[in-house]
């Protein structure tokens, strides 16, 4: 059983910064791929990056140059910095951890908004 904390998530303006943190914690044997999605009011959830236990990534193409992956496998913590951020950005941040099975934050809200 692993239970994931998202943290980080806020009001921001247009061309700002937020940076998420998310947690896993509970009986972990190992996780290998660790992501965020997101999924605004009316659309379905997508994703918007991903990364492997040995540091390999991938984007959306719509976060390209803006957003960075990152993860802290000794603390189990996968962080998200969002730069250049933009009101299309705005919606529901979920983590995501691959155990033995998928594992689901309750997320976070990004706002980007004047």
């Amino acid at each position: 059983q692993v239970q994931l904390v998202e943290s980080g998530g806020g009001l921001v303006q247009p061309g700002g910064s937020l940076r998420l943190s998310c947690a896993a914690s509970g009986n972990i044997f190992r996780i290998y791929t660790m992501g965020w999605y997101r999924q605004a009011p009316g659309k379905q959830r997508e994703l918007v990056a991903v990364i492997t236990r040995g540091g390999s990534t991938n984007y959306a193409d719509s976060v390209k140059g803006r957003f960075t992956i990152s993860r802290d496998n000794a603390k189990n913590t996968v962080y998200l910095q969002m730069n250049s951020l933009k009101p299309e950005d705005t919606a529901v941040y979920y983590c995501n951890a691959e155990e033995r099975r998928d594992y689901w934050g309750q997320g976070t809200q990004v706002t980007v908004s004047s």
